[in-house]
């Protein structure tokens, strides 16, 4: 087994795998993988990592073991049978779950006498690398720090977020919550676009402003959210349920799919029958952290 720090163990080869094997390679560092289809490592191979013939001998060949898999229902059945293997070893856990299930492997990889490091990486392989791009970690503060090098290999941003195994998957997950509700309001717009004869290209400056003035959005909001202060002094949720009714309705009268705006006005309604019509619409982050009966 090798300790030092230019070697790393990958397992996983999907784009995101392959994407940070090349990026070791590019470093210099001794890389070796292992994916269930191995004709995956191919092209890695001929670029100088060496493919362990099993499980095994992949987590024998280092310390420091990235895993890059689906989720972690799959990384249980990557390396369960080879549990025996996993003592010593540094399980950084890039792969895309719930925090629960981050902290329960935390706990799964310590009873076999290994340490886990969750990873929620925030770039698409395009983005591994690069300087610029970012990975949120948690879990012990002693092994982010003693790997942290390697770690920057992968983005050149590392954020440690605390001890908890499971706050690294609340943030990546919290991204995430954001990244697909975005895109499918883009996506609406598309559709409604579409269907009064814009293409994409027609409507891409006006969805690219709209899109920027959010982070001044985001800024003012969050302050006030904190505090607790849903005054409506500048908004009311009144207001924004009778805008959020004209898209609804213009995406009806247009024939095209309501799932998400109807969504979006249920939101809204049920801060009205609270009784919130003239507090700020920010008040739905309250309606929202209880689950509706």
């Amino acid at each position: 087994m090798s300790s030092t720090e230019q070697s790393v163990t990958v397992i996983g080869l999907g784009p995101m795998g392959q994407a940070m094997v090349g990026a070791f390679l590019d470093r210099g560092y001794d890389v070796t993988v292992w994916n269930r289809t191995a004709s995956r490592a191919d092209a890695l191979v001929a670029r100088g990592a060496v493919l362990a013939p099993n499980v095994e001998d992949a987590l024998a060949s280092n310390e420091l073991v990235i895993l890059s898999l689906t989720d972690y229902d799959a990384m249980y059945a990557t390396l369960e049978p080879a549990a025996a293997a996993l003592t010593g070893r540094i399980l950084v856990n890039l792969s895309s779950d719930t925090p629960e299930k981050a902290r329960a492997a935390a706990r799964w990889a310590a009873e076999r006498g290994a340490v886990q490091l969750t990873g929620g990486v925030t770039v698409p392989p395009s983005g591994i690398g690069q300087a610029e791009s970012s990975t949120f970690y948690s879990g012990p503060r002693q092994i982010f720090d003693q790997h942290r090098s390697a770690l920057e290999v992968i983005t050149g941003r590392t954020d440690h977020r605390g001890e908890d195994p499971g706050v690294a998957a609340l943030m990546y997950q919290i991204g995430m919550v954001m990244f697909w509700t975005s895109m499918l309001s883009y996506w609406q717009a598309i559709t409604l676009a579409d269907a009064n004869g814009l293409t994409a290209a027609d409507i891409l400056p006006h969805a690219v402003e709209t899109a920027n003035s959010l982070p001044g959005f985001f800024s003012f909001y969050a302050e006030r959210i904190d505090a607790g202060r849903h005054i409506g002094d500048v908004d009311r949720l009144a207001m924004g349920m009778a805008s959020v009714e004209h898209v609804l309705h213009t995406n009806a009268d247009a024939g095209v799919d309501t799932t998400l705006p109807a969504a979006v006005v249920e939101l809204f309604r049920r801060g009205m029958d609270a009784g919130h019509a003239a507090d700020s619409f920010s008040t739905l982050v309250e309606s929202m952290k209880t689950a509706e009966a």
